[in-house]
């Protein structure tokens, strides 16, 4: 038997299911399944030690980053962007394919940044905090390709972020 010891992915997954139980997401698709990522084997949430209210917040990862692409729990990454500020439309050349389409975010600085993935209809919020690094991942199952697919991210303009989208 082979043990392995969660990465980060699987870690940033715990973290999100939470924020997703918390916060919530909706998705549209004809499947209806928009769906939060489910950590797998034995994850645990790893959380910084620098301050109290750091620790209860579930999606704050730490080592994550803006300037970075965020790892993706599942599939390969077909669009990713860093270091963003303020509102962007991201678009996913190619479009999307039917099956599993991940989206892992990652945000500092005050504010709420919303992400929908159009034209399917997922959107989930995401809270971010000054001097912290905020992190989730949502996944939706596709029944069918789009060709044209993109992301309309919603953040004010003191708000930094990174993504990647894979499948």
């Amino acid at each position: 038997m082979i043990l392995r010891r969660p990465g980060r992915a699987a870690v940033l997954a715990a973290a999100c299911l939470a924020v997703a139980l918390s916060s919530g997401c909706s998705g549209k698709d004809e499947a209806g399944s928009g769906r939060s990522a489910t950590a797998p084997g034995n994850a645990t949430s790893a959380h910084p030690k620098s301050t109290p209210e750091a620790t209860r917040r579930a999606e704050n990862v730490e080592g994550e980053s803006v300037t970075e692409a965020p790892q993706l729990i599942d599939g390969e990454i077909v669009t990713s962007v860093t270091d963003v500020r303020g509102s962007q439309a991201v678009e996913i050349k190619g479009g999307v394919r039917p099956g599993a389409v991940g989206i892992a975010v990652n945000c500092r600085g005050e504010g709420t940044l919303t992400v929908e993935l159009h034209p399917v209809g997922l959107s989930f919020p995401l809270k971010c905090v000054a001097g912290e690094i905020s992190s989730t991942y949502n996944q939706i199952d596709l029944k069918k390709a789009r060709e044209e697919a993109w992301l309309q991210v919603t953040a004010g303009s003191g708000v930094r972020w990174a993504l990647s989208v894979g499948q």
